[in-house]
């Protein structure tokens, strides 16, 4: 079987390694990277550090406008499927090279495969929850990673292609934070980083939050973002912020002094995961490390009105939280009951690379 992959984005050359290692083992993948993120610590890092295969093709997209990058990867990945002729297209999540990528396939009739079908934020203010709506409406197999995305799909109509393969978040977390336990374990990267940041506080396993931030709907606007940097200089511990090279732009406009906050360039998944597992806890925007956080265990708390991820509230291991200075020192210090919860195997066992492998091939019987 010949199946064209298509990434983009850091969280989807993470999800594509576990596939890739299973699905190449009997059959041709061709991996188109589009280029989305393009600088060495948001993509580069990310193929050498995992071992993912390198892509068969490199789009250098780059950065835009919504309208303007998706259209550049739709008029490029149509020429590629064109000459290659797949039998399938493979895409991950929500990012606009998974829009671009399902609508060229699907305008072609080739059949479409999504990788995390399924989740809503019910905002569609959201670049995100637009692609991913568009996305399951447009492909044959919706391989889906919890219960409740299934019945999202089913709410909407779609019950044909729908699979429950769980989450491949969970295959890739199980097998990097093997490798990063290695790495990392009883290293001294925080002393390096007090080393090569005289001026920052030396970071200590558990007392550290871990903190993202990158949405549109917080760095857009600098009142919003104000906020958030004012709260995270007032939390009880020092806040390490692994910063996206776009948002850091942003607040640099701020002309904010930090006195708590650290900020770093961002980090290799490896180090990330290092990162997320010893910290006390992450404050964050983002899906994937919503989910990352309390795989590993680790509390948090996100800045957002909604989550893709509700199985991640059950037991506070998770809380929303709106943005202002007083909701977000609050959320950020309650008090921590979720740790002496068990936690359900609500995203699957860590086989779902092979259940998604084996959906494709089924597919074609």
């Amino acid at each position: 079987m010949k199946l064209i992959t298509i990434v983009g984005a850091r969280p989807q050359f993470i999800k594509a390694s576990p596939f890739s290692d299973v699905f190449r083992k009997q059959h041709h993948e061709i991996m188109i990277h589009t280029g989305q993120h393009y600088d060495q610590n948001m993509s580069d890092i990310f193929f050498q550090e995992l071992s993912i295969p390198k892509p068969d093709y490199y789009l250098g997209v780059g950065s835009g406008s919504h309208g303007l990058q998706t259209g550049r990867m739709l008029e490029k990945i149509e020429q590629i499927l064109l000459k290659e002729k797949p039998d399938g297209v493979l895409v991950y999540g929500d990012t606009n090279s998974t829009l671009a990528g399902a609508l060229a396939a699907s305008k072609l009739h080739i059949p479409v495969f999504h990788v995390e079908a399924g989740l809503r934020s019910y905002n569609k203010r959201m670049p995100e929850e637009q692609n991913r709506v568009l996305t399951d409406h447009l492909s044959d197999l919706l391989l889906c990673p919890t219960k409740t995305a299934v019945e999202n799909l089913k709410k909407e109509g779609i019950t044909d292609g729908v699979l429950l393969t769980g989450d491949i978040m969970v295959d890739a977390v199980n097998r990097f934070m093997n490798i990063s336990n290695k790495r990392y374990s009883n290293s001294k990267w925080l002393e390096t980083l007090k080393a090569e940041n005289p001026h920052i506080p030396l970071l200590k396993e558990k007392e550290y939050y871990l903190a993202t931030i990158h949405r549109a709907e917080n760095t857009d606007d600098l009142m919003k973002l104000q906020t958030i940097f004012t709260a995270l200089e007032r939390l009880d511990k020092p806040v390490l912020i692994p910063l996206h090279p776009r948002t850091q732009k942003l607040v640099e406009k701020l002309n904010i002094s930090f006195r708590n906050v650290t900020i770093i360039q961002p980090v290799g998944y490896l180090l990330m995961l290092y990162l997320t597992k010893n910290a006390y806890m992450v404050v964050t925007d983002s899906g994937g490390l919503q989910k990352e956080a309390y795989l590993l265990k680790t509390p948090c708390t996100t800045l957002r009105d909604q989550t893709e991820w509700i199985e991640t509230l059950e037991n506070g291991w998770n809380c929303l939280c709106p943005i202002n200075v007083h909701s977000i020192m609050e959320k950020a210090s309650r008090k921590l009951d979720c740790l002496n919860h068990a936690q359900p195997q609500v995203f699957g066992d860590g086989n779902a690379a092979q259940r998604i492998c084996q959906a494709i091939v089924n597919n074609f019987a």
